[in-house]
């Protein structure tokens, strides 16, 4: 899918979908871990892990987006 064809609301949406994944997948590592669950715990852990580098690798291709965006005006 190329990124043209993404709009500025899917993008808001996806990232605000993936901060919600983010925040979970920390919240029920902690909770495992507290429980003595090591597998869920660190399971949760390395989701949690995927989702923050999925993240930091989208953020500056939005940013750049913007900064195109903000050049043609």
């Amino acid at each position: 899918m190329p990124q043209e064809n993404v709009s500025q609301q899917d993008k808001k949406l996806g990232s605000f979908l993936l901060r919600g994944l983010r925040i979970g997948a920390s919240t029920i590592s902690i909770i495992e871990l507290l429980r003595n669950d090591w597998t869920g715990g660190i399971s949760a852990a390395v989701a949690w892990l995927v989702f923050l580098q999925v993240e930091r690798r989208l953020a500056p291709s939005s940013a750049a987006s913007e900064s195109q965006e903000d050049d043609r005006s």
